[in-house]
């Protein structure tokens, strides 16, 4: 993530994001008594991500332009979006992105080559329930069929072994094969997933090849993303 003193050209941060060649890049400026925030991946500017959100309030108190135990505010193409410090943990307040039936394009089955037991659609991205966890670690997808796809991305997902639900998120068409952790898909999950194992408080994991667990609270239109961030790399962009 990058703080600046103002607003930057689109172009300029499109292309330090794909220099950086990341999942998602974020931006941030002061405004209006928080921080203007924006997302780009190394292909395309997108309107949520989680974790770039965790890492960039990590980084507001950790080098005190947000006092401990104040909020960290956003402004972003999804609205007002804060983080809050919760003992060692940072918990995020995003949108619900609740998805709703709907008949899959044959281009996403066969790039994904499973049996769906459920597809929905949300503004974002297509979500699809697999039969179970074994089934969505196998998955090797076909990223060139997924890219003709006119969504963000695919969200897959089962009932977990170990953890109330499992996913992966696949985005070739966004400029990101497979993210190995994504908060803003879990805006969509919450809400499928809390019905069904009649809990609003779930632990999720996503199957990545690194892999990554979310703490997740619904909270009526809202979504709770509970993480930890750590600095590892610090920089100055010099143009």
């Amino acid at each position: 993530m990058c703080i600046t003193a103002g607003p930057l050209d689109a172009e300029w941060m499109q292309n330090v994001a794909a220099e950086m060649n990341l999942s998602e890049t974020a931006f941030l400026h002061p405004q209006d008594g928080g921080y203007a925030l924006r997302w780009f991946t190394p292909a395309i500017e997108v309107a949520l991500c989680g974790h770039a959100t965790l890492a960039s309030a990590h980084v507001l108190w950790q080098k005190g332009y947000v006092q401990p135990g104040e909020p960290a505010r956003f402004h972003t193409q999804s609205g007002m979006l804060t983080a809050e410090q919760a003992g060692d943990w940072i918990e995020l307040n995003f949108p619900a992105t609740r998805e709703e039936p709907a008949d899959p394009p044959g281009n996403l089955l066969e790039a994904l080559a499973v049996q769906p037991v459920y597809v929905g659609r949300n503004k974002f991205d297509y979500l699809v329930e697999v039969e179970s966890e074994e089934v969505l670690r196998a998955m090797r997808p076909d990223h060139g069929l997924l890219r003709q796809l006119p969504v963000r991305g695919v969200i897959v997902t089962s009932r977990g072994r170990e953890y109330d639900f499992v996913s992966r998120f696949f985005a070739p068409g966004s400029g990101v094969d497979e993210d190995p952790v994504t908060g803003s898909a879990h805006c969509a999950l919450t809400p499928y997933w809390a019905p069904r194992l009649g809990k609003t408080e779930m632990r999720a994991f996503q199957a990545s090849r690194r892999g990554g667990e979310v703490r997740v609270r619904l909270d009526g239109d809202r979504v709770r993303l509970i993480g930890q961030a750590v600095t590892v790399l610090e920089g100055e962009l010099l143009a």
